[in-house]
């Protein structure tokens, strides 16, 4: 996934495990690389995306379940997460060639969004197969995919009868129990700024997933303006709103990593408003001026620390 991961254990008597489930960590991970990497020629879903047929093609069963889930979650957001919208990160140079030196035009813009849309992507569930209805439409799981990792490896843990665990995988993250101290995972929200690591806020967690999205780390400089990673894929330009980052909590990793890109690009009233709708448990962190403000849902207040 062109990240690292981190796995600690705190359960009793551990040690004779180690090698073992190292081992298994690793093959799970390398299974969802193999299924699900764009950066992998031969992957499942880079041959999808070099096939060009109007045919149904059959998945295997967890690139359909992840391809299921993303789609579920772009009609929950109305469109704002799209894992059809990798020629628009192509486009602006945040693909895999990352390289920009003058701002796409209008109407290259418009040509590449009209290859993109999840709408354009039909499935069967009784057959975990996949229609592209646009031959040419690209998909890229990236905004899902490590929260899918989390989800697996946790689950592989759970099925170990391991009680006392924190997978993390690229800052998404899914913990269990209690660490070494006999207390609960205490993870921090980082403060959303470029050029330090500070933390803005401490939570605690348990039996629950936390994933993060924000403005602050993938961007670039053209004649004095700052480019976010983040697009809307409705019209293939970065965002320009003051949600500077968001967290959200939820017992499935994978939902809680496409939902935080999602909230992300909708910007902070109407990702608040639909956190709120939904119960969801959601961290904002607002650009005001030269500060930031915070902004939580009902549901995560469970999880904040006091500081």
């Amino acid at each position: 996934m062109g990240t690292s991961y981190t796995v600690k254990i705190s359960d009793a008597d551990i040690n004779e495990l180690k090698d073992k489930l190292r081992k298994e960590i690793e093959s799970i991970l390398d299974d969802i690389n193999q299924q699900m990497s764009t950066y992998i020629t031969d992957s499942e879903l880079s041959l999808l995306n070099k096939s060009h047929s109007n045919d149904w093609i059959k998945l295997s069963l967890a690139l359909f379940q992840i391809i299921e889930r993303a789609i579920q979650v772009s009609q929950l957001s109305s469109g704002a997460f799209d894992i059809t919208s990798g020629p628009i990160v192509n486009l602006w140079g945040f693909g895999p060639a990352k390289s920009l030196s003058v701002i796409p035009s209008k109407d290259e813009i418009q040509r590449t969004l009209a290859k993109v849309g999840y709408q354009q992507l039909k499935l069967d569930k009784t057959t975990h197969s996949i229609k592209k209805l646009i031959p040419e439409i690209y998909i890229d799981l990236s905004g899902i995919a490590k929260g899918y990792g989390v989800d697996r490896v946790a689950a592989y843990l759970q099925e170990m009868s391991l009680q006392h665990f924190m997978v993390e995988i690229g800052g998404e993250i899914k913990a269990q129990g209690k660490n070494d101290e006999g207390t609960g995972w205490r993870i921090g929200i980082e403060k959303p700024l470029a050029d330090q690591r500070r933390i803005q806020q401490i939570i605690t967690l348990d039996n629950i997933g936390m994933a993060t999205s924000g403005d602050y780390h993938n961007y670039f400089e053209l004649k004095g303006k700052r480019y976010s990673h983040t697009f809307d894929p409705k019209t293939g330009m970065p965002v320009s709103h003051n949600l500077a980052s968001i967290t959200v909590l939820h017992n499935s990793t994978t939902f809680a990593d496409a939902m935080a890109t999602a909230l992300l690009v909708m910007g902070p009233e109407q990702a608040y408003a639909l956190a709120t709708k939904i119960n969801l448990a959601a961290y904002l962190i607002i650009h005001k001026g030269d500060t930031f403000e915070q902004r939580y849902t009902n549901a995560f207040t469970p999880y904040l620390v006091k500081q």
